[in-house]
């Protein structure tokens, strides 16, 4: 892994996994989760971060890269192959979803509207990102991709 990777991981770690639920958490005020809030958060962030985990591991070895672009400016080395199996026969962005299922978890913990505000936001940008990410995959893949894309829902299985 050369540098560039490891700190385009470390950039991902940083902000999806500590400075949004930092964000969530400080602009959520005085809040007094219960046993049950916290019990719901710890499962949830062990399953969620667990998937993307689990989907950049597979991606690193299987693919011997990252589809991640932010806006069109390349962080991670892109995969030589389209990525079907592993947690991508689960959806087409399980990294989203792993993180969607924690900020999930951290709602439940938090019970504001201002951290529902905060994921609103980020479920937004990264749909835009997504879309972009989608476009770029299409030219790199082609009708291989335009059949994933019927076979497999793009972020929540079975739904959507």
């Amino acid at each position: 892994m050369s540098i560039r990777d490891f700190i385009g991981y470390i950039m991902g770690l940083i902000l999806f996994v500590v400075l949004i639920p930092i964000i969530m958490w400080k602009l959520s005020g005085d809040i007094h989760p219960g046993m049950a809030q916290t019990a719901i958060l710890a499962v949830l962030t062990l399953g969620g971060i667990g998937l993307s985990i689990w989907s950049i591991v597979y991606m690193r070895l299987v693919g011997r890269g990252n589809p991640m672009d932010a806006f069109n400016h390349e962080v991670a080395p892109r995969t030589s192959q389209l990525m079907t199996r592993g947690p991508y026969r689960i959806c087409r962005n399980p990294m989203l979803l792993g993180v969607f299922i924690y900020y999930i978890g951290l709602l439940i913990y938090l019970r504001s509207w201002q951290a529902v505000v905060v994921f609103v936001l980020y479920a937004i940008i990264m749909m835009v990102q997504v879309g972009r990410e989608e476009k770029r995959l299409e030219e790199d893949f082609g009708d291989e991709y335009r059949e994933y894309k019927k076979k497999t829902k793009k972020i929540i299985p079975f739904v959507w």
